[in-house]
């Protein structure tokens, strides 16, 4: 995890709001995930997790919050923090499960650095990842339900921000869940996490979804895993436009890839920007 959802304002260049590119029309309802992938993939992507709005003509994938429905005609990939807390969950979470929450020396259940309102999820213990996922397999299923084509589980990298935390104790807990979404019927996407390394793969995951790749020159590493199951989102603030299309030409991010402001807003908001590669 390097960016998420961000709930305060963040100023972008108003100029780039509402760009729109032709492409490919809608992607046909039915088949297999893998075959909807094969047409969406002709097409542009847009990363909605601020709030769904209509897509762009040309836009055939999707990324939304769960708690939003997906996107008509588009691949949908829906968002699921998978090993964190979500925010506004942090009562619930106190309340119904907090021996699955990470604990600091003093008892305290550890706390994002970079968002305050999200705990870890302790993947210690077979016995915690085995509870954790079957509270998160139902949010599956409600992906699937909706009619989303893809699952992607945010966080999977919470071990190199929290001690007490494992690489192999979370791609277990993923590898649980990975699981749980094949039997739904919909594709895994891992999230960020380059220093899982073939360890993504190898739990399962179908492709992946990464932040600013492109920004700090990871893109190549994570083609040499998903190839071109790959999409990629830069962030405005970070890298203008100009230098995301050339990016875009130069092959630098995958070919499925949109810069997008930090907050993620919504279309028609003042801050609002969504440029894909050509």
């Amino acid at each position: 995890m390097r960016i998420r959802r961000l709930v305060v304002a963040v100023v972008a260049t108003a100029s780039l709001a509402g760009c729109a590119t032709a492409g490919p029309g809608p992607v046909e309802a039915g088949g297999d995930a893998a075959e909807r992938w094969e047409a969406a993939s002709q097409g542009t992507i847009d990363y909605q997790l601020g709030g769904a709005y209509e897509p762009d003509p040309g836009t055939t994938i999707v990324a939304r919050d769960a708690s939003d429905p997906p996107a008509d005609g588009a691949f949908s990939i829906c968002y699921l923090n998978g090993f964190q807390t979500q925010p506004g969950d942090a009562a619930w979470w106190l309340d119904e499960h907090p021996d699955l929450l990470l604990r600091d020396d003093a008892g305290e259940p550890m706390i994002d650095p970079g968002w305050p309102d999200e705990m870890a999820l302790d993947t210690s213990t077979a016995d915690r990842r085995a509870a954790i996922a079957a509270i998160v397999q139902p949010w599956i299923a409600g992906c699937a339900d909706a009619g989303y084509d893809a699952v992607e589980l945010d966080n999977l990298d919470s071990w190199t921000r929290f001690e007490g935390l494992t690489m192999e104790g979370n791609l277990a807990l993923a590898a649980d869940l990975v699981a749980a979404i094949h039997d739904a019927g919909l594709w895994a996407a891992q999230k960020n996490a380059l220093e899982a390394g073939e360890a993504g793969p190898d739990a399962g995951f179908d492709m992946v979804v990464t932040e600013e790749c492109g920004q700090f020159d990871e893109c190549a590493d994570y083609a040499a895993l998903y190839a071109d199951r790959h999409i990629d989102v830069e962030y405005v603030e970070s890298t203008s436009e100009a230098s995301f299309l050339a990016m875009c030409d130069a092959g630098d991010v995958p070919r499925l890839s949109v810069l997008r402001d930090l907050a993620l807003s919504v279309a028609g908001e003042a801050d609002h920007v969504r440029v894909p590669c050509p």
